[in-house]
């Protein structure tokens, strides 16, 4: 006998299948000595109100053999010598779409203009000890893009667009750990991910297809309207009748390249603000309403905040429980931050990307001679003052959260997670007056909302940038082509269409599909 069964339970009951057995068995109208497998097929937290529960639903299985438990496998044919579609960077988007396509029998060509996972750590950690950016290989570029070394969050909104399930599905078959099929809120952790993504890696190369690195794009091959090809940087010519460009939010090269070519770009809403730390102790307090925090049963906890100022919309971004601060720089002279969380998210420090809504009329006059460029050019101009603010090197901008909301500067910081280290800066000074001033408030709101999260030993860095571009490449909603240029196939958060690795993922494998229906539509 098989039953469906959902227990609300207490953080403690839920920790351990003997301690709610009992409770499944009294709903299944059995003795817990018939009970022969408890599987959970889902579960949540539930921390809106004081006591805290966890969410369980269960396949319990009773005086029958459990089938054995089998999770969905995919099989890759060879492909060398199908048809070949280039994808332009190997992050999510581009991963999954190359995958995709081996799936629909075209052999895809990955172009990362940075290195494999292996040789990237090598990059990371000379960045990390403030020894200098690589503008090729950093947090953003190289293999599995910006999302390889963060958090691994990989909750979405855009179900919609296609099948998150089988996206979970092909992680955890490349080795991500089970509990992402499970989890409401799933995440892998950037301790695990390096793996998987090389795992995808082989899984592309071992059916045929082709994984390059230091292979970035500088132009494409155009004739009659149509693409043809890319040309790589060291001057080879890669020619195919289809390009998938997931070239992630940060290739600010791709769009000036695009707009050089006179291929239509569109200014997009975008966001920007700063880093906030906290101590993780004191995020468990507010979040799970004890003074003694999460306790042995729970994990880090989170939270997710959002509000209107001055018609634009506050909120945060990519909070990282557990976690550290990362210089997210790609170039010289530029100060990024962001935010990533090892599986266990077992810091003592949590933060949170903390940004304020960025629309094309927002951006000032003196950036308007860009065109649609504008904002990137702004993007650009805010991240410089933030270096030029910041210490030696990449030594961030920082300040006290209450000294920033009062518009002071900081005599002195609190300890941060942040490795190249920190200097007292006024950023309620440096960054825009329009960011500033609806961070002020929106802080404010937030700190009314969670007593305590308004604290002078919460730290701000300067700046959290790289939400997502300012500019989009458009794409048909039906052919998923740029609309001038046949065969290209905008994809992912570089495009514009996407933001974190699930969704961006899921834009990929839809890329796929299209590009599949144009290519029979040739033959």
């Amino acid at each position: 006998m098989k039953k469906d069964i959902a227990l609300r339970l207490t953080p403690e009951q839920a920790s351990d299948e003997k301690n709610y057995k009992s409770l499944v068995a009294k709903k299944m109208k059995v003795s817990p000595d018939k009970i022969t497998a408890i599987r959970i097929r889902k579960r949540s937290i539930d921390a809106r109100q004081r006591n805290v529960m966890v969410q369980l639903y269960l396949d319990v299985y009773a005086n029958t053999t459990p089938p054995e438990q089998k999770f969905p496998e995919f099989e890759y044919k060879d492909v060398s010598s199908k048809p070949e579609v280039i994808v332009v960077g190997a992050g999510p988007g581009g991963l999954f779409a190359a995958l995709r396509l081996i799936e629909l029998g075209f052999k895809p060509i990955v172009l990362e203009r940075g290195k494999d996972v292996n040789e990237r750590k090598v990059d990371i950690a000379q960045l990390n000890r403030n020894q200098g950016v690589n503008p090729e290989s950093n947090y953003s570029f190289g293999e599995g893009g910006a999302g390889t070394y963060s958090d691994g969050k990989l909750y979405t909104r855009s179900t919609k667009r296609g099948d998150f399930k089988k996206i979970l599905n092909v992680l955890h078959f490349h080795g991500a750990q089970t509990d992402i099929l499970i989890d409401s809120h799933p995440h892998i952790g950037t301790d695990r991910l390096p793996s998987v993504i090389k795992a995808m890696r082989e899984s592309i190369r071992s059916a045929g297809g082709e994984v390059l690195f230091n292979t970035a794009v500088k132009d494409l091959v155009l004739a009659d309207a149509k693409v043809k090809g890319v040309v790589c940087a060291d001057g080879t010519k890669l020619m195919a009748e289809a390009v998938i460009l997931a070239t992630g939010h940060s290739a600010r090269d791709i769009y000036t390249m695009l707009n050089n070519l006179s291929i239509q770009l569109e200014a997009k809403t975008w966001a920007m603000g700063v880093r906030v730390e906290h101590a993780q102790e004191l995020i468990d307090q507010i979040q799970y309403h004890s003074p003694d925090g999460r306790g042995d049963y729970l994990p880090a906890a989170s939270y997710s905040f959002s509000c209107q100022a001055q018609e634009r919309g506050v909120y945060s971004f990519c909070m990282c429980p557990g976690g550290f601060i990362v210089p997210a720089m790609t170039g010289e002279n530029e100060m990024v931050v962001n935010g990533m969380s090892p599986s266990k998210r077992n810091s003592p420090y949590a933060n949170s990307g903390m940004v304020v809504e960025v629309k094309p009329e927002d951006i000032p006059d003196e950036f308007k001679k860009h065109g649609v460029l504008a904002g990137l050019e702004y993007q650009k101009e805010v991240e410089r003052l933030c270096y030029i603010n910041g210490g030696n090197g990449i030594v961030a901008p920082a300040q006290r959260l209450t000294d920033f909301v009062d518009s002071r500067l900081s005599f002195d910081l609190p300890d941060t997670s942040y490795v190249p280290g920190t200097i007292a800066s006024p950023l309620h000074f440096v960054l825009p007056q329009g960011i500033t001033s609806r961070l002020q408030e929106g802080f404010s709101q937030f700190g009314k909302w969670a007593k305590g999260f308004l604290t002078e030993d919460a730290v701000v860095l300067g700046t959290e940038s790289r939400t997502s571009s300012p500019v989009r490449i458009p794409r048909s909603p039906y052919t998923f082509q740029h609309p001038q240029i046949e065969g290209l196939f905008p994809c992912g958060e570089g495009a514009g269409y996407a933001g974190g690795i699930a969704s961006s993922a899921i834009d990929g494998e839809k890329c796929a599909d299209a590009v599949a229906e144009m290519l029979k539509s040739l033959s």
